[in-house]
């Protein structure tokens, strides 16, 4: 029999038993679109998430002063630490494996007024590379640099809220703002950002200005250390060395502070890279879950399809027998419930993909949070798919193809269906 002539008699065959053509065709048809539907979304949630992470800040460790736990150099536990303003100095020193090292000292609270409105506002100061490691983008002018730095200019720059409510639609840059009744000149205003954490209010809120600006202008009031600091911002040189850079800190914040560096209630440091590998490893989980379940609904599928075809081989079991009598040989018949079978699979599957990639499409025109970026259709889920799909077929159609290839000619002219 001719491959054109099979397909013909095949695609007859099918058409001649549609319902129950139809519903074995589904079960493979919803597996398919469960696998696409779960894959898309598992990396929709998980490409979202990095994306409001790496606008919180880039690989960094927040090293926070806290009380000791442990006693150490003769010192009782209990004791309160401070960070210093040159704390950063040493510990780049002994931080090979650190890229920076930035104190940050943050104002909360603390007025402001422009020629137009006034606010309580957080006051943030650091160094230029701050607005490298947290994200902060340029809309309009410059964040602050090292020439500034160096001379403790008083220039400021806005985060967008800011901007909005100082100036509301009026431009910003050059005007002067007051801080605590000190002129701060407006040399930039960041571009619009989503942040999911913050360790001190949302950066679109606060005004950026030199770090030694803020240790000048707005030291802590006595009996604080007017040299006292609030954090120090650490980001490895790669992530491979995320861990070196993070033992190298405690050990040089343990010397400098006369703390035991296993002390972690005395440097209290919050790992983004690590509730960044934390995250990524329950995302991960959960598509690796919900494909499991699509796997799992595809196989039932095959097995409906393959229960499908040992029902037509034997209700075609005399047809089988008059083939054979006729000269049919036994690889015709098994290439010919083969190729049926692989038909009603490839067919079924091909609607799946087409359903799945549809209803990604119709999910994405929707309006949708943006810890979630849609419903992204992978290479990845496509050859899972199609390697599944495969391997169903293959499983579904040999069995009933080996059944009626092995059917006894002679027997089957004498079968009745029914009988």
């Amino acid at each position: 029999m001719l491959f054109r002539d099979l397909v013909v008699d095949t695609v007859r065959t099918l058409w001649a038993h549609k319902l129950r053509t139809a519903l074995s065709m589904f079960g493979i048809a919803w597996g398919i679109i469960s696998i696409t539907l779960m894959v898309a979304a598992g990396e929709g949630l998980r490409v979202g998430q990095e994306t409001r992470m790496k606008n919180f800040g880039k690989d960094i460790l927040i090293v926070f002063a806290g009380r000791t736990s442990l006693q150490a150099g003769g010192t009782r536990s209990g004791r309160q630490v401070h960070w210093e303003d040159t704390d950063y100095l040493f510990l780049g020193q002994e931080s090979p494996a650190c890229r920076y090292v930035l104190p940050e000292l943050g104002k909360g609270s603390t007025p402001v007024h422009s020629r137009f409105n006034n606010g309580s506002l957080m006051v943030t100061g650091s160094l230029p590379p701050f607005a490298e490691i947290r994200s902060l983008t340029v809309a309009e002018g410059r964040f602050y640099n090292w020439e500034d730095q160096k001379e403790g200019r008083r220039v400021a720059f806005l985060g967008t809220d800011v901007k909005k409510q100082l100036f509301g639609s009026r431009a910003a840059l050059g005007e002067i703002i007051m801080i605590r009744d000190v002129p701060y000149t407006v040399i930039g205003v960041m571009q619009q950002k989503e942040q999911n954490s913050s360790y001190d209010g949302w950066d679109v809120s606060k005004v950026f200005i030199p770090f030694s600006a803020v240790i000048r202008d707005f030291p802590e009031k006595p009996p604080a250390n007017p040299r006292q600091i609030d954090r120090l911002l650490v980001t490895p040189k790669s992530l491979e060395e995320h861990e070196a850079c993070k033992g190298q800190v405690r050990r040089a914040l343990g010397r400098l502070h006369n703390f035991d560096p296993r002390d972690k209630e005395a440097a209290g440091i919050w790992d983004t890279v690590e509730n960044a590998k934390n995250f990524r490893m329950i995302i991960d989980g959960m598509k690796y879950f919900l494909g499991g379940v699509g796997v799992v609904t595809l196989l039932l599928g095959g097995i409906g399809v393959m229960n499908v075809m040992l029902v037509a081989v034997r209700e075609r079991t005399r047809e089988i027998g008059v083939r054979k009598a006729v000269g049919a040989t036994r690889g015709a018949i098994l290439w010919q419930f083969f190729v049926e079978t692989l038909i009603v699979v490839l067919l079924s599957g091909g609607i799946g993909l087409g359903a799945g990639f549809g209803l990604c499409a119709l999910v994405n025109l929707l309006p949708r949070q943006d810890f979630f970026a849609g419903m992204l259709f992978t290479w990845q889920s496509s050859l899972l798919s199609f390697g599944l799909l495969g391997t169903v077929a293959l499983l579904s159609a040999l069995y009933p193809a080996a059944r009626a290839a092995a059917v006894d000619p002679i027997e089957a002219l004498r079968y009745e269906a029914g009988g």
